[in-house]
């Protein structure tokens, strides 16, 4: 594992998902699921969330949309605390469901605004 690397992942992990439900996943690992959150970390978050190409409030939007199209409501729910983390709007939001609306299929765009609705009233954004 490159140490450098992992920490600046788990430093730009933090920052979008929140350090508590980070530091919660990583002090849960055990030694069958440690390997993943290091590696998480370290390639995710480290290699490619570190990269100059794009700013963080549009990874965030690609990965809404992504996560919308490969049906994951649970990392959903964490990436779009994320992407309000980074800036997105709730406007934006609805953008990118919608166009997955249409490039992913209404069922899953459903299920990602349902769950972006009730990200949006745990966080009291009217």
């Amino acid at each position: 594992m490159d140490q450098d690397r992992y920490d600046r992942g788990l430093a730009v992990r933090r920052a979008v998902l929140g350090a508590e439900y980070v530091d919660k996943a990583i002090q849960g690992a055990d030694d069958f699921t440690r390997p993943l959150q290091e590696y998480v970390t370290e390639s995710a978050w480290g290699a490619v969330w570190t990269r100059p190409g794009l700013e963080r409030k549009t990874r965030s939007v690609l990965n809404l949309a992504m996560l919308t199209a490969l049906n994951r409501p649970h990392e959903i729910r964490l990436h779009i605390n994320g992407a309000l983390n980074n800036g997105v709007t709730k406007d934006e939001i609805m953008e990118v469901f919608l166009q997955t609306a249409v490039y992913c299929g209404v069922p899953a765009a459903i299920d990602s605004f349902r769950i972006a609705r009730e990200v949006f009233q745990e966080r009291g954004i009217a």
